[in-house]
C-alpha cells in the first residue's frame, strides 16, 4: 500500500471529456462532493471495464487524489490498476489500498522521458531491446499500441 504520485495533467482525458459532456447539466454551484462522487464512479467504471480482476473494487476521489480499495490475486493486477488511474489526466496521486492474496516481488515504475521507446526502455532494464513486448504486456490495457507512449507517462517494468 502507498501513495503514488503522477503528473496531474498528463494521460487520458477521461475526466475532462466527462466534465465537458456534463458542463451544461451541472449547475455552476454544484456541490464538490457530488462532483467527486461522479468522478469516482467514472474511474470505477474504467477500472471495472478493463478486465483486470479486482474483488470489492471501490474508488474515492478528492482534489486530484484517487483512493482505490479492493482485493486481487497478483501484484501485477494491483499495479495495473494504480497505473490506469494514475495515467488519467486530472489524477495527481493514487492512494493504493488494494490487498493482494499472493504477493510476489513488486515491479519498478518508470516515467517515460522524451525520446523513449519501449525497446529503449527494455534495453535499459533487461539488456535486450526485443523484450519491449514484456513491458507492453505488463501495461495493457492502459497501452493499446507499443509505439504509442508519451513523456510523463508512468509504466510498470516487471522484474526480469
Amino acid at each position: 500500500m502507498g501513495l503514488f504520485s503522477f503528473l496531474k495533467n498528463a494521460g487520458s482525458n477521461l475526466l475532462k471529456d466527462a466534465a465537458n459532456e456534463n458542463d451544461a447539466a451541472v449547475d455552476a454551484a454544484a456541490d464538490a462532493a457530488a462532483a467527486n462522487t461522479r468522478t469516482a464512479g467514472l474511474l470505477k467504471n474504467m477500472v471495472g471495464g478493463s478486465g483486470v480482476p479486482v474483488e470489492n473494487l471501490d474508488i474515492e476521489f478528492d482534489n486530484g487524489t484517487a483512493v482505490v480499495y479492493g482485493l486481487t490475486t497478483s501484484v501485477e493486477d494491483k499495479e495495473k490498476v494504480i497505473l490506469m488511474l494514475g495515467n488519467v489526466d486530472g489524477i495527481a496521486a493514487v492512494d493504493d489500498r488494494i490487498s493482494v492474496t499472493t504477493p510476489p516481488p513488486t515491479s519498478t515504475f518508470y516515467e517515460v522521458k522524451p525520446g523513449d521507446s519501449l525497446s529503449k526502455i527494455a534495453k535499459e532494464f533487461y539488456g535486450d531491446p526485443m523484450k519491449y513486448n514484456d513491458i507492453f504486456e505488463a501495461n495493457t490495457p492502459m497501452l493499446k499500441d507499443p509505439n504509442q507512449i508519451y513523456p510523463g507517462q508512468t509504466l510498470r517494468i516487471p522484474n526480469a
